[in-house]
C-alpha cells in the first residue's frame, strides 16, 4: 500500500511543481510592457471591429427593409409610453366611476319646501 500512495504523492508534486512554473511563466508574461500593450492594442482592434460589424449589419437590414435593434427600441419606448397613459387613464375613470357610485349610493339633499300661501281672508280677519 505504501507503494500506491508513492505515485499519488509523486504526481501531486509534478502537479503542484507545473502550477507554479505556471503562476510565475504568467507573471513574467504579464509584467512585460510589450505583452500588455500587445494586448491593449488587440482588445481596442476588437472593440473598433465589432463597431463596424455592427454599423454594417445595420445597413444590411435596412436595405432588406428588416426593422434593426435601434426601430424596435424606439418601438418599445412608444409601447411603454402608451401603456402609461392607458394606465393614468383607467387610473382617471375608475375615480370618476367611484364618485359617480358614491353620488348615486347617497341620499339626495333634503330641499326646503316651498311655503304654501295663507289665504287672504284670513289675514284680513286678523288685522
Amino acid at each position: 500500500m505504501a507503494n500506491q500512495k508513492q505515485p499519488d504523492s509523486l504526481w501531486q508534486r509534478l502537479v503542484g511543481a507545473g502550477e507554479e512554473r505556471l503562476g510565475q511563466f504568467a507573471e513574467e508574461i504579464l509584467s512585460s510592457a510589450h505583452v500588455t500593450e500587445a494586448l491593449a492594442g488587440a482588445l481596442r482592434r476588437a472593440a473598433q471591429t465589432k463597431g463596424q460589424v455592427d454599423r454594417n449589419m445595420q445597413a444590411v437590414l435596412s436595405a432588406l427593409n428588416l426593422p434593426t435593434r435601434a426601430d424596435l427600441n424606439r418601438v418599445v419606448n412608444k409601447v411603454e409610453a402608451l401603456q402609461g397613459s392607458l394606465v393614468n387613464v383607467n387610473i382617471k375613470l375608475d375615480r370618476l366611476l367611484a364618485a359617480h357610485a358614491a353620488a348615486k349610493a347617497a341620499p339626495p339633499p333634503r330641499a326646503a319646501r316651498p311655503r304654501k300661501p295663507r289665504p287672504q281672508g284670513r289675514a284680513d280677519a286678523a288685522s
